[in-house]
């Protein structure tokens, strides 16, 4: 299995096609092929530590490929409280994403 998974995120190309211009075969040293099936699984399984960071906050956490949800139930006078919690949890998650190559990307962050 692990070799299967090694073949299919190594040795992979790209060029790119540009007004009838083709560029140069360039290699592909990160990531997995776009639309691929395998793609939204391993993309989970890389950032299953997000998890572990959720989890030592005391918050829910939902995630669907690179779709994630992070949240927390809370009665209206908790709420500030709430708020302060999932803030150290979204600070801890922004640095081990940084750490592991990804980025926040706070256009799509919404709080409800």
């Amino acid at each position: 299995m692990l070799a299967w998974t090694t073949s299919f995120v190594t040795g992979r190309t790209q060029q790119v096609l540009y007004k009838g211009c083709l560029s140069a075969l360039q290699p592909v040293q990160y990531g997995v092929p776009q639309g691929s099936v395998l793609g939204p699984m391993l993309f989970v399984l890389y950032t299953a530590e997000i998890g572990r960071i959720v989890a030592q906050h005391g918050l829910k956490f939902h995630q669907y490929a690179n779709d994630c949800q992070i949240y927390v139930a809370t009665s209206v006078s908790e709420v500030h409280s709430a708020i302060d919690q999932l803030s150290r949890c979204l600070h801890n998650v922004d640095v081990w994403m940084s750490a592991s190559r990804l980025r926040l990307n706070a256009s799509k962050a919404q709080v409800l």
